[in-house]
């Protein structure tokens, strides 16, 4: 029953969230402010994690392919494949978990224990759309952009560790890129990041806005926020690996 009691104050939550705003040019500005911080701010750390990705990817494939009847060519396919399907929409997304997510979940939760939510309430201020709404649309305008930033940053860092090491022709990794790109995997990887960055933001701003307490429980919703984004976002991913690419 607890359960059930969460999942229906979230999406009591949510109603509240995306009300019709009392000013939308106020929310314009908020979206703005958003998107700088949880996106813009994130760039730093999803380059270097999709460089090393995308080097990882190639090196690995590349030592664990010495079969004459496997093409060399299919280790740029792989790279390219794999950053576009699965790290750059999920693991991108769960890095976003536990620098975003904690980071929703503790600043709303500062201003729910210093009562500034509720002096919102009091000014007649729909509290949770304020809060939350810009920060859900900021992430669903911006992550895509990350994740296509991500998919070019990894395939870059593949063709470098190709150049570097010798492990595989650049030329040959090139030629695997172009191999048989199926144009609907950028679809797919965009729309899994679409739900990703409602999962994120959502989860995150609901375990913040009630919490309780003080610093300590502050932690803990910050913790509760990254782990259950985490666990929804692989669940998630889970369902449309099978919807859509079985």
């Amino acid at each position: 029953m607890n359960i059930l009691f969460h999942i229906g104050r979230y999406y009591a939550l949510l109603a509240r969230a995306f009300k019709k705003p009392e000013k939308g040019r106020i929310y314009f500005s908020l979206i703005l402010r958003e998107i700088d911080s949880l996106g813009i701010n994130s760039l730093g750390i999803i380059f270097i994690i999709s460089v090393f990705m995308g080097a990882v990817i190639t090196l690995q494939t590349a030592y664990n392919v010495e079969s004459p009847f496997v093409p060399r060519y299919l280790i740029g396919l792989t790279a390219r494949d794999s950053m576009i399907l699965e790290f750059s929409s999920t693991v991108v997304g769960l890095i976003l978990a536990g620098k975003v997510g904690s980071n929703i979940a503790s600043e709303i939760g500062t201003m729910r224990v210093t009562e500034q939510i509720d002096a919102l309430e009091i000014m007649g201020i729909n509290s949770a759309g304020y809060l939350i709404f810009p920060k859900i649309i900021a992430a669903v305008i911006i992550n895509p952009f990350l994740n296509i930033l991500s998919i070019f940053i990894g395939i870059t860092g593949g063709y470098l560790a190709a150049l570097l090491t010798n492990a595989v022709s650049p030329e040959i990794y090139i030629q695997g890129l172009y191999y048989a790109f199926v144009p609907f995997y950028i679809a797919y990887s965009m729309m899994k990041t679409l739900v990703f960055a409602f999962i994120i933001t959502s989860v995150s701003a609901y375990h913040g806005y009630y919490v309780s307490g003080g610093a300590l429980e502050i932690g803990k919703a910050s913790t509760r926020a990254v782990v259950y984004s985490s666990i929804l976002i692989l669940l998630t991913d889970v369902i449309f690996t099978q919807m859509m690419l079985a």
